[in-house]
């Protein structure tokens, strides 16, 4: 498998972790199965924040780094969109034009 482009776009990224999903065998995995695995990966993350922020983390905690967590997360994040056929750009695009429309604080 490619490596991915460092200047690839969110269409580059969908493809890359449906290509690499196929190379390792994770294609069998459920929405759910994803989801689950996402919601993992967020609290990942917050454990990394807690550790970039000094703050205690419980002594049998493997930590990863932000940049890390972040990475994991969108891969996931990837994945369950392509499971449902979401072009990610297009849908953060299409929410925009909503969010434009509202009245915020």
């Amino acid at each position: 498998m490619q490596p991915l482009a460092r200047t690839a776009t969110l269409p580059d990224l969908q493809r890359y972790v449906a290509d690499m999903e196929k190379q390792r065998g994770f294609t069998d995995r459920t929405v759910l199965d994803q989801c689950l695995m996402l919601g993992e990966e967020v609290g990942e993350l917050f454990k990394a924040v807690r550790k970039n922020q000094q703050l205690p983390i419980g002594t049998t905690s493997i930590v990863g780094s932000v940049d890390e967590e972040l990475a994991d997360i969108l891969i996931f994040l990837c994945a369950v969109a392509n499971r449902y056929g979401i072009d990610l750009g297009d849908a953060l695009c299409r929410k925009e034009e909503h969010n434009e429309q509202r009245t915020w604080r």
